[in-house]
């Protein structure tokens, strides 16, 4: 009887254990700017974001592992584009803070920011210092009023 007790909470454990160690969140390693508690769909949004406002791919940041598996290797630091990541991310929260005045902590990711990567970089890996050319730049077309009526000539 004793040995059927101790075998059913036996295997209880076992399951229970094993429940919770699958419906856990991701555990990301290295992360030095972002909150460590950061949930799968934030951390696909803050990199959907990165990928979006540079016009690249996971690759610009990361580096796969040298195995025959070529898995991403996240949580390395051998890509020197992932350190400035992490710099340009303490400037934009830097600037947000001092210039913006919104709501909450730039770590909580839900917190609303006035300059992203997107305000400088505009899909592009190196943000633009000066204008484009006068002849390059898109006019604004008129859609209406009298700045929409052509002069024959």
């Amino acid at each position: 009887m004793k040995k059927t007790i101790l075998a059913g909470t036996l295997v209880a454990g076992v399951l229970a254990l094993s429940f919770t160690i699958h419906n856990e969140e991701p555990g990301y390693k290295n992360l030095k700017i972002l909150p460590k508690n950061i949930s799968k769909e934030q951390m696909d949004s803050v990199m959907h974001h990165f990928t979006a406002a540079l016009g690249q791919k996971c690759n610009f940041c990361h580096v796969r592992n040298n195995d025959s598996t070529r898995t991403w290797d996240f949580a390395s630091d051998a890509n020197k584009h992932k350190g400035m990541a992490r710099e340009m991310m303490l400037m934009t929260n830097k600037i947000n803070k001092q210039n913006f005045e919104f709501a909450g902590d730039p770590k909580k990711l839900d917190t609303k920011l006035m300059v992203t990567c997107f305000t400088c970089h505009n899909g592009k890996v190196e943000p633009a210092t000066i204008p484009p050319p006068r002849e390059q730049r898109q006019q604004p077309q008129p859609q209406a009023g009298t700045d929409s009526v052509r002069v024959k000539q």
